[in-house]
């Protein structure tokens, strides 16, 4: 997988979360969270998701591939530093990050972020 292909498939997945949590699938509250007080996303949460899924869709298919670089790594290095914040704090920029799904969930995306960032794999699907 290389950055292209983290921007696409992972901005997907941040625009469906976001949908899904102010829908009240997955939040904006415990009690309307399938997954009960286990796992759920705060409208703060929601909103992150959403918009940073669209700009890394948008990044994905503007941005040249030395910028995709560079945001992804970034956005690893964030996403590991978001995840190890959240094992002290609960509360960032607004968001709740209360439960420990939120820090493992933080956690891997940092850590295929920067997977990504540093592997060139195939462009052909995604071009």
């Amino acid at each position: 997988m290389n950055s292209k292909q983290f921007l696409v498939i992972g901005g997907l997945i941040l625009v469906l979360l976001g949908v899904l949590g102010f829908v009240g699938v997955i939040g904006p509250t415990a009690d309307k969270s399938i997954f009960g007080s286990n796992w759920w996303f705060d409208n703060g949460e929601n909103w992150a998701h959403l918009v940073l899924g669209v700009v890394g869709l948008l990044a994905a298919f503007t941005f040249p591939a030395a910028s995709q670089k560079v945001l992804v790594m970034v956005l690893g290095v964030v996403g590991i530093l978001v995840g190890l914040y959240s094992i002290f704090n609960q509360s960032f920029l607004g968001a709740n990050l209360e439960n420990p799904a939120d820090t493992i969930l933080h956690l891997a995306v940092g850590v295929w972020a920067l997977y990504a960032s540093m592997n060139k794999g195939s462009m052909a699907t995604m071009s």
